[in-house]
């Protein structure tokens, strides 16, 4: 790119005063500057259009990168998979060429499931209700004596 120090721009600055004259020079200088703008706002969009298609390329790359590896990784797992299921089937013929007079599982019942408390905790349902849902049907909210029930719910005395 071309370098302009101090002196070179001062030397151009005179000669434009010299040839423009002092009442054109602001508004030619005002036009100038605003080319200049466009000049670097156009070569800063080539630069980003240029940076962005490079790591567009170097994404593409990363992506089939890691699809082969994932292809080799789903390989070997199912290689796995099927030599596991393989040496079972040949456990299970064994056991089954045995017989069942063999003695390995005879007698042999599973044990019976244990019992699970279901965990249920009624204070969290009832906590999650939401507010306006308990006023609406009456869900008591704090613990009231029996008198200050029958003193809410007592109809209003009528003057006669």
């Amino acid at each position: 790119m071309i370098d302009f120090g101090f002196d070179k721009i001062a030397l151009i600055g005179a000669v434009a005063l010299i040839v423009i004259g002092p009442e054109k020079l602001p508004r030619v200088a005002r036009t100038v500057g605003h080319f200049v703008g466009k000049a670097q706002r156009y070569v800063a969009d080539v630069k980003a259009e240029v940076n962005r298609s490079i790591e567009l390329d170097e994404l593409k790359k990363m992506k089939t990168e890691f699809e082969d590896a994932a292809r080799d990784v789903e390989r070997s797992v199912g290689n796995e998979i099927q030599q596991t299921a393989s040496d079972l089937d040949n456990t299970w013929k064994g056991l089954d060429d045995a017989g069942p007079n063999s003695g390995q599982h005879e007698g042999w019942t599973p044990p019976p499931p244990q019992y699970k408390h279901p965990k249920k905790n009624w204070r969290l349902k009832r906590g999650a209700m939401p507010q306006w849902y308990k006023q609406r049907h009456g869900v008591r909210g704090k613990a009231q004596s029996g008198a200050a029930r029958v003193a809410r719910f007592r109809p209003p005395r009528t003057s006669a």
